[in-house]
């Protein structure tokens, strides 16, 4: 929006000043030497000097400043076209520095802005594309030997049409969770509100994850045992989707023979903190910014291993944020991790 720079008078008025105080004066000493005795004609004379210098000197210098520093304007867009030429330009050079000084501050905030987000949009395009090209050539590598003879052979197309059905159960996957991402950012998802034991369902997510657990020889377990249950109020679903991806998460990261623990803990009257904690290898400081951004990975070797679409952490976030709530999470390398996040308690 165009801002209206204040008129200024002073230099004007000064000029005028100077010049009619000069001028009177050699008038004054004109008429002393003449021998003309009269007063009326050098106050006359000062006052027609002064208005007439003043409107001149505003005028002309308001068009000197108009037609120069336009061309400034025009370039930097400072002001609409439009609403220039409706107001006087300022003959004040300190407004007019200023304001040209926190254009130039914010045009290049806005452009390390746009280089940032560039940087993002060129990573996020190549993981994408790293991420749906390793099951699509799957994939299409088992079609075509199929193809190429092999499909004559019962076992090996029973073989072989399995690994393409998982290279296409992953390709869903990725795409499903891209789709609710998408979503959760656009803010289209709606959350269906209601009251659980956040116990129950901790302990529901451990009875799904334990044989995934088992197979690192993981212990799932809580901090303590609970005897009451704890009532929060958020989309159930959801929240299971958030504890899921985290003790998944601790499974795939964590050490053999370690442990997932996870604790709930009032944090204030109405709030409870949630913390999943794990002694696996855990991550370097330098990680941690990034963590919650999608596709981005620790492990930078590019493994695949392990599975997932690299989303289930921008998700989490995701999720919690809609809820109105605030994710953490504390890490040491080498030492283990702790993911929390804070729920609304039930009345």
């Amino acid at each position: 929006m165009a801002k209206k720079l204040k008129r200024s008078y002073r230099f004007a008025l000064r000029s005028s000043l100077y010049i009619t105080l000069f001028t009177t004066l050699a008038l004054v000493i004109l008429l002393y030497f003449s021998g003309i005795q009269n007063v009326i004609i050098p106050i006359l004379f000062m006052c027609m000097c002064f208005t007439f210098c003043f409107f001149i000197i505003q005028y002309r210098v308001e068009r000197f400043i108009y037609r120069r520093v336009k061309r400034i304007y025009d370039d930097v867009t400072l002001l609409d076209v439009s609403d220039f030429q409706n107001y006087p330009i300022t003959t004040d050079m300190a407004t007019l520095t200023k304001e040209i000084e926190k254009f130039a501050t914010n045009k290049k905030l806005e452009i390390e802005t746009l280089k940032i987000r560039e940087n993002y949009r060129k990573e996020f395009i190549g993981n994408v594309s790293h991420e749906l090209k390793t099951p699509l050539f799957t994939v299409q590598g088992y079609i075509l030997t199929l193809l190429d003879g092999a499909m004559e052979d019962k076992n090996i197309r029973k073989k072989y049409l399995n690994r393409a059905g998982k290279g296409v159960e992953r390709l869903i996957y990725i795409v499903k969770d891209l789709d609710m991402i998408t979503k959760l950012e656009a803010g289209d998802v709606h959350l269906d509100t209601e009251e659980f034991d956040i116990i129950e369902l901790v302990q529901n997510v451990f009875d799904l994850l334990e044989m995934k657990a088992a197979k690192k020889q993981i212990t799932l377990a809580f901090d303590m045992n609970y005897a009451k249950p704890i009532m929060v109020l958020a989309d159930k679903e959801r929240i299971q989707q958030v504890l899921t991806n985290l003790v998944v998460n601790s499974i795939k990261y964590g050490r053999e023979n370690g442990t997932t623990e996870i604790s709930v803990e009032n944090l204030i009257r109405n709030k409870v903190i949630v913390r999943v904690t794990d002694n696996g290898e855990g991550i370097e400081q330098e990680n941690i910014p990034r963590l919650f951004e999608r596709f981005y990975r620790v492990d930078k070797s590019g493994s695949r291993e392990e599975g997932g679409s690299g989303l289930g952490l921008s998700i989490v976030k995701h999720i919690i944020e809609a809820h109105n709530e605030k994710i953490y999470i504390e890490s040491e390398y080498d030492v283990g991790s702790e993911f929390s996040f804070t729920l609304e308690k039930a009345e």
